[in-house]
């Protein structure tokens, strides 16, 4: 008999749920005024529930040789779902994780068992957190950084790229979880972000999303090398919601004219729809 029962409290962004699933005997999902945070199985922390997750843990797969450790500063930590997922597929691997909503932090840390030893949980502002990063410090730095269910400005700028790149060695990788809709404003003007920072760069998406026809999660991966095309097509290809590798003439075809956002013109991510949410 599961014998968990649901925990709700109200934290620094609004009012957070950590609530037992009944199909998987260790596992949670975590929501934040009834938008999916995270989905974490303390049994299995290979296992990726959510889309986008998988995308991201597509991103650390690729990021080095198999199994081989990182230096991981992850941006956005909710239920240390994807630090738990390279300690398991990398171990030894140094993890900080930037969390700004203290209470959230608080309450994963009171009602999930720890995480372990590697990954370190910093209550802090992500942007003030990126630029005192030492340069050269991250192997790959993960952005999952939302406000409730929108990505905040002040992590879609020209400054905070730059801070991003400086803090990635050479060869790094920068991954980036966002969200958008057609016609893709915010998207677009995130690439061409990016692409003045970066010298590569590729998104992974469903296609009905990249098609238009649906609101949806956009990973992008940026870095100083050529990504591992190849590699992660065969992985998005294989998930339950097969998403596509966009890169090269598409991707530019898709920024088109947007421009770099400065941090005059910086806006948060679209609001979602109320049916956007789906957990894969």
């Amino acid at each position: 008999m599961d014998e968990r029962t649901p925990v709700v409290r109200v934290v620094d962004l609004g009012t957070a749920r950590l609530l037992p699933d009944v199909d998987r005997p260790a596992a949670w999902l975590l929501t934040v005024d009834d938008a999916p945070q995270s989905y974490l199985d303390l049994d299995d922390p290979t296992h990726l529930e959510f889309e986008y997750v998988r995308r991201l843990g597509h991103a650390v797969d690729t990021a080095g040789p198999p199994g081989a450790p990182l230096r991981v500063l992850h941006l956005g930590g909710g239920a240390l779902t994807l630090p738990r997922y390279v300690a398991a597929t990398r171990p030894g691997s140094r993890q900080r994780v930037v969390e700004g909503d203290g209470r959230l932090a608080a309450l994963v840390a009171e009602t999930l068992p720890s995480p372990g030893a590697g990954i370190e949980v910093t209550v802090a502002d992500a942007r003030a957190a990126v630029e005192a990063a030492p340069p050269g410090a991250a192997d790959l730095l993960v952005a999952d950084v939302f406000g409730g269910s929108r990505v905040p400005a002040q992590v879609t700028t020209l400054g905070y790229a730059r801070a991003a790149a400086r803090a990635l060695r050479p060869g790094g990788t920068y991954a980036a979880n966002l969200a958008d809709a057609a016609p893709f404003a915010f998207l677009r003007s995130q690439l061409a972000t990016l692409a003045a920072c970066f010298a590569e760069l590729c998104l992974l998406a469903e296609p009905a999303v990249l098609r238009g026809r649906r609101f949806g999660n956009v990973v992008v991966l940026a870095g100083d090398a050529e990504p591992p095309v190849a590699a992660l097509a065969r992985r998005a290809a294989a998930d339950p919601f097969p998403a596509r590798v966009v890169t090269g003439r598409e991707l530019a075809r898709l920024i088109g004219g947007a421009r770099p956002v400065t941090e005059e013109s910086a806006v948060s991510s679209p609001r979602p729809p109320a049916d956007a949410f789906r957990v894969g």
